[in-house]
């Protein structure tokens, strides 16, 4: 080990630095034309069942699997997609009424057991806009209900992805969050199913789970951010606490309507978003956290505030995925609380992974004699990291709703790092040469790339 000259060694964190920032920068191909949910309202009216819904017809209309990918660039039918995304409503109107006995087929509707056929009612297509923005639009469909029902389900195709379904018109009313290609609870016509505080709670948690892994890319890159600074108990708790604080702040004040006045004042002076201000910012301080990391060997007197204030940044973040579908009125703050319990799951998930990623390298640097044991474990896990990024598995690319190597590969850049980690053990601070500061490089990277596509791309 001695023999490796300072030159060499120099020119190694070089070449595995840029291994490890062109895998992670891949991360950023799934950064646009997110995939949202579909919301329908449900009345029944004059002996019918009358849906009102919310939705991104394009998706539907080019075929897009929606269980199979979080960002419609990423399907093989974006082309199609993005021809569609382009047409103005009369057209768009045109080709989804056309596709509407397909669609028709897909959806299930279930007057006590029995099934029934939706008729289309109404399609209002939304305003071409900015074509790189995802299109909501409007169909009202119905079907008549059989005299004397009392109860009813509904459901659709997996391929059309997340159903939020909302009951109106009644007291205690149903509203269920269904994933994609699951059938609602049988639902009383007459009211009354509404959820328990507990039930929302517990129904919200996966929700929240998801939108940190693995729907949350920059949230996940902001978490790990924290972790490279130091991989001590300490600095990390002090981190993760003050961020989970602030996003917890900011999450709440949003989705009790609290933050409106900044929306007002943004499309009013700006005349653009206030979520379009947040996005660039939560991916400056991706970089900020991650350059930081490349400076400092530990937290500085101003990290604490710095972080603070990105966690409210991250809590309108989360405030606006929650916005995409609304929380329950009634059990509002169980709801609430269950889905940010779910984003500080995740968060705690990714730390976890990381750390099992890097603990040895770890253990060696701090004076563990397993460096034999090092490199076998790093070897093997290098070689499932890339083969599971070359062979894509599908069942495991549905888990993720993103290709596999998306993940697999930067992890496998992880690995090699903590191997030249073990490799140069007798470097002082090899751990933090190594791995910590060339994946803070690669994190800034994918920031400052963000950054740059929200605000000018």
């Amino acid at each position: 080990m001695k023999s490796f000259s300072v030159s060499s060694k120099v020119s190694l964190i070089r070449a595995l630095s840029s291994a490890v920032v062109l895998w992670i920068t891949s991360l950023s191909l799934a950064a646009a034309h997110e995939v949202l949910p579909s919301i329908t309202d449900m009345t029944e009216v004059d002996g019918k069942l009358v849906f009102e819904m919310s939705a991104n017809l394009e998706s539907f209309v080019a075929g897009i699997d929606l269980t199979e990918t979080s960002d419609t660039n990423d399907a093989p039918q974006a082309a199609s997609y993005d021809v569609l995304r382009a047409l103005e409503p009369p057209a768009l109107e045109q080709q989804f009424r056309s596709f509407w006995p397909q669609m028709a087929g897909a959806i299930t509707i279930l007057a006590d057991g029995q099934p029934l056929t939706p008729e289309l009612d109404n399609v209002i297509v939304g305003p071409v806009g900015n074509i790189e923005a995802v299109r909501s639009s409007d169909i009202v469909f119905s079907a008549d209900l059989p005299e004397g029902t009392q109860k009813v389900q509904v459901g659709w195709d997996r391929s059309f992805g997340v159903l939020v379904v909302r009951q109106m018109g009644v007291d205690a009313p149903y509203d269920g969050y269904l994933e994609a290609g699951s059938l609602s609870d049988p639902i009383s016509l007459s009211g009354g199913d509404q959820a328990t505080a507990m039930q929302s709670f517990l129904r919200y948690i996966p929700v929240g789970f998801d939108h940190i892994v693995p729907k949350g890319l920059d949230h996940i890159l902001f978490v790990l951010g924290l972790f490279f600074l130091a991989a001590r108990v300490r600095p990390l708790l002090l981190q993760v606490s003050l961020f989970t604080l602030a996003h917890t702040i900011t999450l709440a004040l949003a989705a009790l309507g609290h933050t409106k006045v900044l929306d007002d004042f943004f499309v009013g002076t700006f005349n653009i978003e206030f979520i379009a201000v947040v996005e660039p910012l939560i991916a400056a301080s991706i970089v900020y956290v991650a350059v930081e990391n490349i400076f400092m060997k530990g937290i500085s007197p101003w990290r604490p505030f710095a972080i603070f204030l990105f966690g409210l940044l991250h809590g309108l973040g989360f405030a606006s995925v929650l916005s995409e579908f609304g929380l329950p009125e009634e059990t509002f703050v169980a709801a609430l609380i269950g889905f940010n319990v779910g984003v500080e799951v995740g968060q705690l998930a990714v730390i976890g992974v990381m750390l099992l990623c890097v603990w040895q390298a770890l253990r060696i640097d701090r004076g563990r004699n397993e460096a034999g044991q090092g490199f076998a474990l790093y070897g093997v896990l290098t070689v499932v990291a890339i083969a599971l990024a070359l062979l894509n598995p599908q069942a495991l690319e549905t888990a993720l709703e993103n290709p596999v190597w998306l993940f697999a590969a930067p992890l496998a850049g992880v690995f090699v790092l903590c191997a030249a980690s073990i490799q140069f053990r007798d470097h002082l601070e090899s751990y933090r040469v190594f791995v910590a500061v060339p994946c803070s490089a690669a994190i800034a990277l994918v920031g400052t790339y963000w950054f740059v596509e929200r605000v000018f791309l």
